[in-house]
């Protein structure tokens, strides 16, 4: 090839080149500005969030806890209006027992002013003229007189005599039998000896002579009083009532007694 035809190499002309342009600090500005405002923004957003967060805790923890007090505080009025009727139920159930037992009271009081004067009892003159002294409130029913020289059999209640057998009760029972008193006695401990009895016996005295008192359920009946047998001439006095109601009625009669021995 012809060296001719090799157009020459231009070399750079140094007054041609461009200058380096310098760094772009108004858009580094603009960029920083940009990001410290994300920033804040962020900042300002998440600090929003735990405002608000607190904010609804807070609204749920007095939610929570004016439920509470109103749960509470109904609560309260409930166990009040509940223990105030219960309170108010036994001030009444107190009165109306007071009330109850004023009366009994005053109707015991009455009945035992009624009693008297104490009437007086006497039996037949040749079965020792038993006699003693009872209220005037009771009535009398002699069963057998002792005209024939039988058993004597007398009922004494209040108001009126129970029919007589062995399962009514009656205030009081007075016989007086034609058996030597070792022979009733010996009755009484042989119903004492068996196994279901329940019978207890004690000496003591009525009318200054000896006598045999038994407590517990009447042989032959179903009934707890107290029996009192005592010798009268050449017979068997037996005092019993049917019942310990009557027990202060009976005690009281028995200290009246008197006969001829």
């Amino acid at each position: 090839m012809d060296n001719a035809s090799i157009p020459p190499v231009q070399q750079p002309d140094s007054t041609s080149v461009a200058p380096v342009s310098a760094p772009n600090s108004g858009g580094d500005e603009i960029s920083r500005e940009k990001e410290k405002t994300r920033r804040e923004y962020e900042k300002k957003y998440k600090a929003g969030n735990v405002v608000d967060l607190v904010k609804t805790i807070a609204i749920v923890a007095l939610s929570l806890a004016l439920v509470t007090f109103i749960g509470l505080f109904a609560w309260v009025i409930s166990e009040y209006n509940s223990l105030n009727s219960d309170v108010q139920g036994k001030i009444n159930v107190a009165v109306a027992k007071a009330k109850d037992e004023t009366a009994a009271q005053k109707e015991a009081i009455f009945l035992e002013r009624e009693k008297n004067p104490l009437r007086t009892f006497v039996g037949p003159d040749d079965y020792g003229q038993l006699t003693f002294q009872y209220p005037k409130t009771w009535s009398v029913y002699i069963a057998d007189s002792a005209a024939n020289g039988g058993d004597f059999h007398a009922y004494f209640n209040p108001v009126q005599v129970e029919a007589v057998s062995d399962d009514t009760v009656n205030a009081l029972r007075v016989s007086i039998v034609n058996k030597a008193f070792d022979v009733v006695a010996a009755e009484y401990q042989k119903a004492m000896e068996k196994k279901d009895s329940n019978l207890t016996m004690e000496s003591v005295t009525v009318n200054g002579f000896s006598a045999n008192r038994y407590t517990g359920t009447i042989p032959g009946t179903d009934l707890s009083g107290y029996i009192i047998i005592f010798k009268i001439r050449d017979k068997t006095a037996i005092v019993q009532t049917d019942s310990v109601l009557f027990a202060d009625d009976y005690n009281k009669l028995i200290e009246t007694i008197t006969f001829i021995p």
